[in-house]
């Protein structure tokens, strides 16, 4: 596994993969669960957030503890899928603002196609984290990670439920520098650019649409 690719084995979070890996797991259930896995997996993503040193009043006495660093964070969902995670990751960071970059997948080409593209205006003093439930063949989170770099972020960091082997390849060959977080790597992806063993697809199982 490249060096910085990160699979969060949690019990937690894999016992919730469980759930929406499952075919009879119905669409209620399905956005609950997967906005539940955002919030364990923006636990670990924000780990090396910087911290201060503030002098804070007890009930009992005054005493040094500490608080995020001035660190300001942006969420950037790529359309529509990535829209299931928000809720999660702003329930641990909700000052954050949120972007949106609007990308569908060519079902001839399998190429990425923007249709949408809306970042906070002060995104370059921001650390990004686009969010995105499947990574598959890579197109659409490469080209979105693309497009926020010409705003100039602080920093970008990918943060996905599921990785095919040929997404991480794809990703970590286009942006070396975006560390990539996700829940498990599975085997591959099918003719139709499908992850196995997957969880079919991720939008219409969020949204309840076919």
């Amino acid at each position: 596994m490249h060096k910085n690719v990160f699979v969060m084995d949690h019990p937690l979070i894999q016992h919730k993969l469980t759930l929406i890996r499952d075919v009879s797991t119905g669409t209620k259930s399905f956005r609950e669960t997967v906005s539940e896995i955002a919030t364990l997996m923006c636990y670990e993503a924000t780990r090396d957030l910087p911290l201060m040193d503030v002098i804070t009043q007890t009930p009992m006495q005054k005493t040094t503890t500490q608080v995020l660093a001035g660190r300001k964070l942006a969420f950037v969902p790529i359309l529509r899928a990535g829209l299931g995670m928000v809720d999660g990751v702003l329930q641990l960071v909700p000052s954050a603002k949120v972007g949106h970059i609007g990308l569908y997948r060519d079902h001839e080409t399998l190429k990425p196609v923007e249709y949408y593209n809306k970042l906070p205006a002060d995104v370059e003093q921001r650390d990004v984290i686009v969010l995105d439930p499947m990574l598959a063949t890579g197109g659409s989170a490469v080209d979105a990670i693309t497009i926020v770099k010409r705003s100039n972020p602080k920093s970008i960091k990918f943060l996905c439920i599921i990785a095919a082997p040929e997404g991480i390849e794809a990703l970590t060959q286009a942006h070396p520098d975006v560390t990539v977080y996700c829940a498990a790597v599975d085997e591959r992806l099918n003719e139709d650019g499908y992850i196995l063993p997957g969880l079919g697809d991720a939008g219409d199982r969020i949204f309840g649409t076919k």
